[in-house]
């Protein structure tokens, strides 16, 4: 069918109402930019000016030294605190993450709308507003407590970081997985794969990327949280590699102690301390997007 023409002379004209409609179309755009702007201004500020100071005293010194032994001395770095950090933050990670993953292929595979599952999915929301500092106090109470002296170690702080990962990690798997359409479920079913191997081949791999991104903002909580390890992990200015036993330090604690200093040098090494915090999380969020793309990639091939 021949489509219709013009008659010779004649102009188009937009239709009634089209001037209002590109009015808003603008208007929203310039509202979208407007909060992207002013999200972008006071984050891109305290990056810098965390940087500005932080470089003051950073150097590969900084980051290879013991811990002073008083907040006045100018000399001193922050490497027992590094180690504490990347050993309670791995555990944690480790703790956490296969838990929250197993438990929303649990919610949206397997469990459904089933009552123990609403009642996993409902626990797991108030978990996530619980304040930091109540999962250090439960620990607290049910870990190191029992054990006397004993029980601060770094087991102790991945307990509590773990726990406040846990209900982040499990929402975000959950409705990750209810992204991945039905019909590559249905598909690799009606090919004679079974449920678990449909998960494991089919849905993880699509749901992988943001199941990545959701556990990475969980760790980077955790990777900043203060107020739990002040309560489980102890004091210590010495390396403590023993995951299980011995107190330990992390960096959230070292800035949190500097920073209320009076004095110059701790204020500055507070500064380091949070550059080499922010720099960690930004290694380990490239390393698990690297990671994740690989692991799609392998999986779906081999699929």
């Amino acid at each position: 069918m021949a489509a219709p023409t013009l008659p010779a002379g004649a102009v188009l004209q937009p239709r009634k109402g089209t001037g209002f409609r590109q009015f808003k179309s603008a208007f929203a755009t310039v509202a979208i930019v407007g909060a992207f702007v002013a999200a972008a201004v006071p984050l891109v500020a305290l990056v810098y000016y965390v940087a500005r100071e932080g470089l003051k005293v950073f150097s590969w010194e900084f980051l290879t030294t013991d811990l002073p032994f008083s907040q006045r001395s100018v000399e001193g770095g922050i490497y027992p605190a590094i180690i504490g950090t990347l050993i309670i933050t791995v555990g944690a990670t480790l703790i956490a993450v296969p838990l929250g993953v197993m438990g929303g292929i649990y919610l949206n595979e397997y469990g459904a709308r089933s009552r123990f599952a609403a009642i996993v999915r409902f626990l797991s929301e108030i978990l996530t507003g619980v304040p930091s500092i109540v999962m250090g106090l439960f620990i607290y109470t049910f870990w190191v407590l029992p054990r006397g002296a004993d029980g601060f170690s770094a087991l102790a702080g991945s307990l509590a970081l773990g726990a406040l990962m846990l209900p982040v990690v499990i929402r975000t798997s959950e409705e990750m997985l209810k992204l991945v359409p039905h019909e590559l479920r249905e598909g690799s079913l009606a090919l004679g794969s079974r449920k678990s191997r449909t998960i494991r081949t089919v849905v993880l791999p699509h749901a992988a990327p943001g199941i990545v991104s959701g556990s990475l903002l969980a760790v980077a909580r955790a990777a900043g949280e203060t107020a739990p390890l002040l309560f489980v992990i102890g004091a210590t200015n010495l390396v403590n590699w023993d995951w299980l036993s011995g107190s330990n330090t992390a960096l959230s604690v070292q800035i949190f102690g500097n920073a209320a200093s009076p004095f110059v040098p701790a204020q500055e090494r507070a500064f380091g301390a949070a550059v080499t915090l922010i720099l960690i999380v930004f290694l380990a969020t490239a390393i698990a997007r690297i990671v994740t793309v690989v692991y799609t990639r392998r999986v779906s091939g081999a699929a």
